[in-house]
């Protein structure tokens, strides 16, 4: 039988492999009804941080970066788990729909983990690389 810490790092691994694939369903499933996800401060989604419940996370993570993004994804590297804590490292990339910018931004994504589920997350990233594929003009090179 395998420790809950290798079960939780998989699960991250699970998880981001069900976005990458599109399956929504999926990944909602590894949040808690009530979890709070922290956005990195002064990224382009820190607007509404923290979301707390499932459906304010689903709503930025599932409706917001497919609305302002064409294929955005997670990539991640090296996760690692210690009890209840999971740590991802990664990129996130993609390109900004309004004027055609890309991003390829490396992340640090801090799970905790509750009863199997995922309570808390706060997440890092180079948002100074975002606000900067904002900002381009769409007919920049």
């Amino acid at each position: 039988m395998s420790s809950p810490r290798q079960d939780y790092a998989n699960a991250i691994h699970v998880l981001y492999d069900a976005f990458t694939r599109g399956d929504m369903r999926r990944c909602i499933g590894f949040f808690d009804p009530l979890v709070v996800w922290h956005s990195a401060e002064n990224f382009i989604y820190s607007d509404e941080s923290p979301y707390v419940g499932v459906d304010a996370v689903r709503k930025l993570i599932f409706e917001r970066l497919p609305s302002d993004w064409d294929d955005f994804s997670w990539s991640p590297g090296e996760i690692l788990g210690g009890g209840e804590l999971v740590i991802a490292n990664g990129r996130f990339s993609g390109k900004f729909k309004a004027n055609g910018a890309y991003v390829d931004a490396q992340f640090v994504q801090v799970f905790q983990f509750k009863d199997g589920l995922i309570v808390k997350c706060q997440m890092y990233t180079d948002t100074a690389q975002f606000k900067e594929a904002l900002a381009k003009s769409a007919t920049a090179p």
